[in-house]
């Protein structure tokens, strides 16, 4: 129980890290209760609402990037607000077995967003210099369900959420990637609290699991917010797609 404990908590420090950084962490987390056990439906839930602390830990991380977005974050917040409850509603009234049934999909498409992500970066950031960044230009109308699309896969699971909303907001948005990476924390904080509220109140959760995942998480924000951008990226993904396809392997057994 102890050695069980101690991974889930060292796993809920990288998937905050990661969730500040990259946006994937729950590839690190969910994999790592079901290896201990965990039925599917019960770790996802208590996944969710333990990473909810550590994702309001990174947005605070990057508050300084968050200037002069106001208006922005709050457009885009409903939308969020509203996937992530149509997402975690859908987790709840579909059967057990129907999620059972599509994680290993979700897990491969996590995955695959992860390998994928430096070249949606490097595409945004060909974008970004063949068109000057004007912070006048308001955001295309498409961004909003966009973003509500995205809030529903949040809330159904989340794994690589991070991933999708980097690579809308990039595309769409003419901020820098830092600064939408600020955005993109507040965002999945929302998604993820708002589904956590819910499976809070209706939901069978280990609460052990999630204040395990939780304190972790909140020290992994604060790391991805500081040290993290250190990191090199390389390292982040490949830990991730390891677990990740170690987890589809498991499935397949």
């Amino acid at each position: 129980m102890l050695l069980e404990s101690v991974a889930i908590l060292l796993a809920g420090v990288a998937a905050g890290a990661i969730n500040t950084v990259v946006g994937s962490g729950t590839l690190i987390t969910f994999p790592t209760l079901l290896a201990f056990g965990v039925p599917p439906v019960v770790a996802n839930v208590s996944n969710n609402i333990g990473l909810v602390p550590g994702s309001i830990s990174g947005a605070i991380g990057y508050r300084r990037e968050l200037a002069g977005q106001k208006a922005r974050v709050l457009r885009l917040a409903s939308a969020s607000l509203l996937g992530g409850l149509v997402g975690a509603v859908l987790l709840l009234v579909l059967p057990a077995g129907a999620f059972e049934a599509i994680v290993p999909v979700l897990i491969g498409l996590g995955v695959v967003l992860v390998v994928v992500q430096p070249r949606v970066s490097a595409a945004v950031a060909r974008r970004r210099a063949a068109r000057p960044v004007d912070g006048d230009r308001p955001d295309p109308w498409w961004t909003w369900p966009a973003t509500s699309l995205a809030g529903v896969y949040g809330g159904y699971f989340g794994a690589a959420q991070g991933v999708i909303l980097m690579g809308l907001l990039g595309i769409g948005i003419e901020e820098s990637l830092q600064r939408l990476n600020a955005v993109k924390n507040i965002l999945a904080a929302i998604v993820n609290g708002v589904a956590g509220l819910l499976f809070v109140v209706v939901a069978d959760v280990d609460w052990r699991i999630v204040a395990l995942i939780g304190v972790g998480a909140v020290i992994g924000g604060q790391v991805g917010a500081t040290v993290g951008r250190r990191l090199p990226p390389t390292v982040l993904r490949a830990v991730i797609v390891v677990v990740g396809l170690t987890a589809l392997v498991s499935f397949a057994l």
